[in-house]
This record gives C-alpha cells, sequence and structure tokens, in this order.
C-alpha cells in the first residue's frame, strides 16, 4: 500500500494564536482519524500501526482552502472540516481548518506537495 499520512491545512488569514491553531489541528486530527477509521479501516489500520505520521500546512486564504478541499475531493480522499464555536478569538461557525486522510500518501502529495508547512 505504501505510506499512509494525515495532513492538516490551517488558515492563517484569521489571526489565531498558536494555542488556538494547536487546539483547531487536534480536532482536525481526531475528526479525520475517526472519519478514516469508520470509512477505510484498513487505511486507518496501516497509520495508526506506522507511528500516525501527520503533516501540518497552511494557506493563506478560506478560497485557497476550499480549492485544496475540492481537489481532495476530486481524487476520493476523505476530508474532514473544523469550524470553530466562536468562544474566543473567533466568530462562531468559521472555518479554521481541515483534515486530508489518513490516506496513502502518493495521492495526498498530489493535493498538498505545493501547500508550505506551518
Amino acid at each position: 500500500m505504501g505510506t499512509v499520512k494525515q495532513v492538516i491545512v490551517v488558515r492563517r488569514d484569521l489571526g489565531m494564536g498558536t494555542g488556538k491553531i494547536a487546539a483547531q489541528v487536534g480536532h482536525a486530527c481526531v475528526l479525520g482519524a475517526e472519519h478514516v477509521r469508520k470509512s477505510n479501516r484498513e487505511w486507518y489500520d496501516e497509520w495508526a500501526e506506522s507511528g500516525q505520521e501527520k503533516v501540518v500546512l497552511k494557506v493563506s486564504s478560506l478560497s485557497e482552502l476550499e480549492n485544496v478541499k475540492k481537489h481532495a475531493i476530486s481524487l476520493g480522499l476523505p476530508w474532514s472540516e473544523v469550524t470553530d464555536a466562536g468562544h474566543t478569538q473567533i466568530e462562531p461557525g468559521t472555518v479554521t481548518c481541515i483534515s486530508i486522510g489518513p490516506a496513502p500518501e502518493d495521492t495526498i502529495d498530489k493535493v498538498t506537495q505545493n501547500l508550505k508547512l506551518l
């Protein structure tokens, strides 16, 4: 099967602090993993047994994040979206990040290879 990984893509245009970003990435990791655990157990098991590789990348706008999500969908990749509850730094319902995978690295890389690390 090859390497299975999870990628989190974070919006950097929201002015979130470091702790806020960490919490949103944590939400994305859990949502994405649970989604794949239920929908593609083979990918989940491979990912879980090989160290749960995660990569966190950034985009500069909601439209850029939406384009990444659409590309992932077009390739049949599992994804999850995190929206904030609005208790602290940003408005309720704001999309902060997405998770792609856990899924085969070669397919995820087709979507995320041009994005920069957070």
